[in-house]
């Protein structure tokens, strides 16, 4: 049985679906957002803050994060984040599930290796999209031409080959 399985009645969103739900998200609020430069989260919040995307960091540890505010809690947003996206340790998923539903976000996403049934039970159940495992910067470069579908950046923008 894979992961997914568990939950009963979902299944994770297809590539189009992914896509879709990228279009339709104007707000981000990345929860556990480091502002250590090594940190994938913080790697993914300067690749979002080039995008057409609002996007707002919760950390209770810091006051900024590349200089923009640093709130400590989903409720002390200014705005109510279309998409919730997480970066804490798997066992705070389920409260910041609890947490997405309270303001009233409308999209919960995990990055990688984050797969939380319970999490996923709350936010489905409150009738928001879920999306578990995957990271956001690489799908919305995925579908902005940025990404390979391995997942890097091959530099081609076209499918000519070179004449020497």
């Amino acid at each position: 049985m894979s992961e997914w399985e568990l939950i009963d009645g979902w299944t994770p969103p297809s590539a189009v679906e992914r896509r879709d739900l990228l279009a339709g998200i104007r707000t981000i609020a990345m929860v556990g957002v480091s502002a250590n430069p090594s940190r994938p989260s913080n790697f993914v919040a300067t690749y979002l803050l080039g995008t057409d995307h609002e996007v707002f960091f919760v950390n209770p540890m810091a006051d900024e994060i590349l200089g923009r505010p640093c709130v400590p809690t989903l409720a002390d947003l200014p705005v109510v984040p279309d998409c919730v996206d997480v970066f804490r340790k798997l066992d705070d998923v389920p409260a910041v599930a609890d947490e997405a539903v309270t303001v009233g976000a409308r999209v919960f996403w995990t990055q990688f290796g984050l797969w939380s049934p319970e999490a996923a039970r709350t936010v489905l159940d409150a009738g928001m999209d879920l999306v578990m495992d995957r990271c956001l910067k690489i799908e919305h470069a995925r579908f902005h031409g940025g990404l390979h579908l391995a997942g890097f950046d091959t530099g081609v923008i076209t499918s000519k080959r070179e004449s020497r």
